[in-house]
């Protein structure tokens, strides 16, 4: 079963069925980061990840670790050694990633909540892709201890459901306490990024479910998006090169990652450290740039991924994340929902936020979500 790669046993119960991304700790079950040599020499988690605590209290079942591309460095969804987790809408199609399993396993049932982590795009990808709505959460919110890292500075971890709801209830498991406590947004940004073709359809479905809110939207561009995201792309390279340098380092444990990761890790250990230094304060400099924003707007939407989802044999040519990254970079939480696009696939509208501000971006979803259905 490629969606999950240890199924587990939820139990009875009344608390919801939680899918949770195979690169964070539950106990009693090895963490095998979605990669071979890491899964040979994995042991059982002697504690849970500390993002699970709100869910062991409220009563969450965890139906198993879900599947993810191979040390999460990746946004294409495919998989070599677990098996690749199947597109909802067609097999043939890119599940999105990293976290594949997460976003199949909410999308065909299995779960009605899942926990992935997102650091260039890896939530809110594969739920654009597979029809389902998922939320980056603000860089440091919640904990990462316990969690296998992709690039420390980026990392975060966040709900996955079917709806708007299930986010919030998932963000009540990931802090405790949490609710929505604002009304919506009323005043929008809608972004427009040259430099960065969309298709036509894509555009136009996040614009049909804006107008259909009655949103007072303000237009903006913002040339530098696209240079935010190759910062995210440097840093995300240079930080996973170090994480996982013992595993190519190791001619062993080399030997097991898959052909396309160790070419992609070989790539990362060639940035330069003045490189990553440098897309740093680029990105100190970005966080400003879009935070100011939000002293004209309230909310920024943007379409989560620029075009409908690949084949599987195109996922790895394809930019995905180039809608996403940017907001990793500046550290802000972000929500993706489908709309209708007049095609069989929906859109992926984006909803980002200011820094701490899920609970204005998920009233807003709940609005958007009501309107368009």
């Amino acid at each position: 079963m490629s969606t999950l790669i240890t199924p587990m046993d939820p139990g009875p119960g009344a608390g919801p069925r939680l899918a949770v991304k195979d690169l964070i700790d539950v106990r009693g079950v090895p963490t095998t980061a979605g990669c071979r040599a890491v899964a040979d020499e994995a042991v059982p988690a002697v504690r849970d990840a500390t993002c699970m605590a709100g869910a062991r209290t409220a009563g969450a079942r965890v139906i198993g670790k879900a599947n993810l591309v191979e040390l999460a460095y990746g946004s294409h969804g495919i998989n070599e050694y677990f098996g690749t987790p199947v597109n909802p809408f067609d097999p043939r199609l890119s599940p999105g990633g990293s976290s594949s399993g997460c976003a199949v396993a909410v999308a065909d049932g299995s779960a009605e909540l899942a926990f992935g982590s997102d650091t260039g795009g890896s939530v809110r990808v594969p739920a654009a892709f597979c029809g389902t709505t998922g939320l980056k959460t603000t860089y440091g919110r919640i904990s990462t201890e316990g969690v296998w890292a992709l690039a420390p500075s980026l990392d975060t971890i966040g709900p996955m459901a079917r709806d708007v709801t299930g986010l919030v209830l998932g963000m009540s498991l990931l802090e405790p306490g949490f609710t929505i406590d604002a009304p919506g947004a009323g005043l929008v940004g809608r972004l427009r990024v040259p430099g960065i073709e969309v298709d036509p359809a894509v555009d136009a479905a996040v614009d049909r479910a804006l107008a259909a809110v009655e949103l007072q939207i303000v237009e903006i561009t913002m040339p530098d998006w696209p240079a935010a995201y190759e910062a995210n792309v440097v840093i995300t390279a240079w930080e996973a090169a170090q994480v996982n340098r013992r595993l190519m380092q190791d001619p062993s444990l080399r030997s097991k990652l898959s052909p396309a990761m160790v070419a992609r890790l070989a790539e990362a250990a060639g940035v330069p450290a003045d490189d990553a230094a440098a897309a740093r304060r680029f990105g100190s400099r970005w966080s400003e740039r879009v935070t100011a924003l939000f002293q004209r707007v309230q909310l920024l939407v943007v379409p989560t991924v620029a075009f409908f989802p690949p084949s599987l044999e195109k996922a790895r040519r394809t930019r995905n994340t180039a809608l996403t990254a940017p907001v990793n970079l500046a550290g802000l939480p972000a929500l993706t929902i489908p709309v209708p696009s007049g095609r069989r696939l929906p859109a992926g509208l984006q909803l980002i936020g200011p820094a701490e501000g899920e609970a204005l971006v998920l009233a807003t979803g709940l609005r958007l979500e009501s309107a368009v259905g």
